[in-house]
């Protein structure tokens, strides 16, 4: 960011012109908010040296393993980090699991700052009767599962019911229903796994119920996602008029991005789609998928051996309050609904990664003023784990430039301590070393990268990923 003339900026002018060590950073977690973070220090700091931690061999986080495969636009940011990543003054070290590998506090004693953004590993529970019996699986996993995640290859979700419920009304649960209901000839194109692309080939699944406790006004997903989902060839939406009376009048001082969507809906509902006199005709019925508002799932119903789900029995509820702050409170009324799969898409939660460091448990977030840890100088974070997990990634990158200015701020304003004792990588490496732990760096990445597109091309995808970590490490050598 030249001043005017094109000058150094003043970060840069200030560290030429003193004989203070280069400032070292390390960051925590390569997904959007870590390398969104380096990115926005190394651009405004050109002495700054930063490195990113990763616990798998391969970066990118959620863009890897959240994004849906179907999205490839959505990872074309992977090219931005690749070039912060490429920097002179940029390290990556993956397969290294900071709490395990190498404390936080060790981290602190090798640099000047650490930013933890390492985001949401763990998801809600329903907290209901029932949500472990087999058939029931949390969105976070399944899409992992067909996202790659090597923690959950062993899935194996059962997909030979025809009915599937999706607790949740945000775009994870649209993604989820998308991927059950798309044809495979779209999904043989994407980057989804060779096993769950297998397992879809197979699944019975043809109705997927998308279940909210609250109205039409609050549903969280966007609008690119919900016409995407309409607009899925061979599935009809099935969305009930009653549902959206008078909400025309009720919508008309919402946010513009609000009341398109419930314009949408209330289309979707009241349109006779051309498979329903086609079905009409005798032709086979397609794929069909609806939303259900109202509704709060009370128990998860066994089936009559008590081995798997069956259902879901849901309390009705009525709306108090207006627009995001309505509250679902139960009317006394129940409804059941038969199922044989259950995908709980009620969010993501962050979890403590190391006891030095302050965790708020009820919020799932690290407690923080603009990013700034409370309490411990030189440590900060940025994305999920500061603000809780909502957003989108454009959301993250404004988070994690607001992280990382608080960090340049605290350089400038000479609130960090710039011992030149304080190595960085070298002391870290020393540790790992100690412990057995070799680190991936990024070019070992890059052959594990052209890895996965060679097999790609072979397949027809643009990638077949690798989900066995122990096979990234024999490519690369380790």
């Amino acid at each position: 960011m030249a001043g005017a003339g094109g000058r150094a900026p003043l970060g840069l002018r200030r560290w030429l012109s003193s004989a203070a060590p280069a400032p070292r950073v390390c960051v925590v977690g390569s997904g959007p908010a870590g390398f969104y973070t380096a990115q926005h220090i190394l651009k405004h700091h050109g002495g700054a040296l930063v490195d990113i931690y990763e616990k798998l061999p391969v970066p990118f986080g959620l863009v890897r393993f959240g994004v849906a495969p179907d999205h490839p636009e959505v990872k074309n940011v992977t090219n931005t980090f690749t070039q912060t990543a490429r920097s002179g003054r940029c390290g990556f070290y993956g397969n290294v699991t900071v709490g395990r590998d190498v404390t936080v506090p060790e981290l602190q004693r090798a640099y000047h700052a650490v930013v933890l953004s390492y985001g949401a590993e763990d998801n809600r529970v329903l907290g209901i009767p029932g949500e472990n019996l087999p058939g029931v699986y949390s969105a976070r996993a399944f899409v992992g599962w067909y996202n790659g995640l090597p923690e959950n290859q062993d899935l194996k979700p059962d997909l030979s019911c025809e009915t599937a419920l999706i607790l949740g009304h945000g775009n994870v649960a649209l993604d989820i229903a998308r991927i059950l209901l798309s044809p495979l000839q779209l999904l043989r194109k994407t980057d989804i796994t060779d096993s769950s692309l297998a397992a879809l080939a197979c699944s019975k699944v043809k109705r997927v119920w998308l279940v909210g406790r609250r109205g039409p006004l609050q549903v969280a997903f966007t609008i690119k996602e919900l016409r995407e989902m309409i607009n899925l060839p061979g599935a009809r939406a099935v969305l009930d008029p009653a549902d959206f009376t008078g909400l025309e009048s009720a919508v008309k001082d919402a946010s513009r991005p609000r009341k398109r969507l419930t314009e949408l809906m209330i289309k979707t509902a009241l349109e006779k789609p051309v498979e329903m006199q086609a079905a009409a005709a005798g032709a086979a019925a397609p794929r069909e998928w609806g939303l259900k508002f109202q509704r709060s799932p009370q128990e998860v119903l066994p089936s009559a051996d008590g081995r798997r789900a069956r259902g879901v029995r849901m309390a009705l509820t009525r709306l108090e309050g207006l627009g995001d702050s309505a509250k679902a409170i139960p009317t006394g009324d129940v409804e059941e609904l038969e199922c044989g799969l259950v995908l709980s898409s009620i969010g993501y939660r962050s979890l403590p990664l190391d006891p030095a460091v302050p965790f708020d448990s009820q919020r799932g977030v690290i407690p923080n003023s603009s990013g700034r840890v409370e309490g411990v100088p030189g440590l900060y974070c940025s994305g999920w784990v500061k603000r809780g997990p909502t957003g989108v990634i454009i959301t993250t990158m404004n988070d994690s430039f607001d992280t990382a200015q608080s960090l340049l701020e605290d350089l400038q304003g000479g609130v960090l301590d710039l011992s030149p004792s304080r190595e960085g990588f070298g002391l870290v490496e020393s540790i790992l070393h100690s412990r057995g732990v070799r680190p991936v760096s990024f070019s070992d990445w890059e052959k594990i990268d052209a890895a996965e597109v060679a097999r790609g091309k072979a397949a027809g995808k643009p990638r077949e990923k690798i989900v066995d970590p122990a096979e990234m490490l024999r490519i690369i050598g380790h």
